[in-house]
């Protein structure tokens, strides 16, 4: 169920000292403020300056003097966010983003020895994110959409706010007094994600008033679909082996080859196929049944190759 800002805040319990990703808009800002007077002296702000707009420079100023009147300590990280060939601005800016809270963290660990970061997003964003899988044809570890906390690199992350909407922490901002920034680009509907804001939510708020916690109930049940896929991927993978004996593979139902082959390509080659050539190699196991078979099929950027009884990875 959704939950006030204040019911929110007060439920999150994180180890300290807690690192709040600031970006300058409503979000973060709110997000800080609570935390920092929750926690006095246990709270610090990283923000990142992606130099993607010219606007940044002014979210920058606002995170200086916000955590100036707060006493936070702030710090600043700089870079260069462009995305590469095929791949979206916004998942190059937000993983870009992550590396750098880490970067920020391990560098700081002797003056201030981080143990969580929190970041702002909310229920509506929860939304977003769930039609953006839904639109890409995801499966369900995309469909699980995000997480409310989870571990990375060595790190606890949290996302406290997904149980509150996006006008109940600009409500709760206000009335506080407190100013933030405002993205110019959040209002610019060339941007999916934009498009999905201003013209599909108020359309499913009108028509079905609790989507966003019926929504939320099928992320978390997608959520824990995909950590049973996940397991049983690891299973398989120990059985047919690393890399895979095409043997061992053809006797498994083609939905566990496939759950198996993505998670073998995922986690050994960093890399995810496309649905087309996930079924163009699924075919080629089911066909291979001579030893003159020949499989080479390009997956990313590199290649599955057939090496004697085994698939195997092909980079260029």
């Amino acid at each position: 169920m959704t939950q006030s800002f204040e019911a929110a805040v007060q439920s999150f319990a994180p180890a300290l000292p807690l690192a709040v990703g600031l970006s300058g808009g409503a979000d973060s800002t709110a997000l800080l403020l609570a935390c920092a007077r929750r926690w006095p002296g246990q709270v610090q702000a990283i923000h990142v300056h992606h130099g993607l707009q010219g606007a940044a420079d002014g979210f920058e100023q606002h995170c200086i003097l916000l955590c100036q009147e707060l006493n936070v300590p702030l710090v600043v990280r700089r870079l260069d966010a462009r995305h590469a060939p095929g791949q979206s601005p916004e998942d190059a800016a937000r993983q870009a983003r992550y590396q750098a809270f880490e970067a920020v963290v391990l560098a700081n660990q002797s003056q201030f020895a981080i143990q969580s970061i929190a970041i702002a997003q909310h229920a509506d964003d929860q939304v977003e994110t769930l039609l953006l899988a839904l639109s890409r044809g995801a499966g369900v570890a995309g469909l699980a959409a995000m997480p409310t906390h989870w571990v990375r690199a060595g790190l606890a992350w949290h996302r406290p706010l997904l149980r509150v909407t996006g006008a109940d922490v600009r409500r709760w901002l206000q009335a506080q007094g407190q100013a933030w920034v405002e993205d110019p680009t959040n209002t610019d509907e060339r941007f999916t994600r934009n498009r999905i804001r201003a013209q599909l939510l108020p359309v499913l708020d009108a028509a079905f008033p609790s989507f966003r916690d019926t929504f939320a109930r099928s992320a978390s049940n997608a959520a824990q679909a995909a950590e049973l896929l996940q397991e049983l991927a690891q299973q398989d993978l120990s059985m047919v082996g690393i890399p895979p004996q095409l043997c061992l593979l053809q006797s498994l139902s083609r939905a566990r080859q496939a759950n198996v082959l993505r998670h073998w390509l995922r986690m050994i080659h960093q890399t995810t196929p496309s649905a087309a050539q996930l079924n163009e190699l699924l075919d080629q196991i089911t066909a291979c049944t001579t030893r003159g078979h020949h499989i080479h099929i390009k997956v990313g950027r590199s290649f599955v190759v057939r090496s004697g009884p085994k698939l195997d990875w092909y980079s260029r």
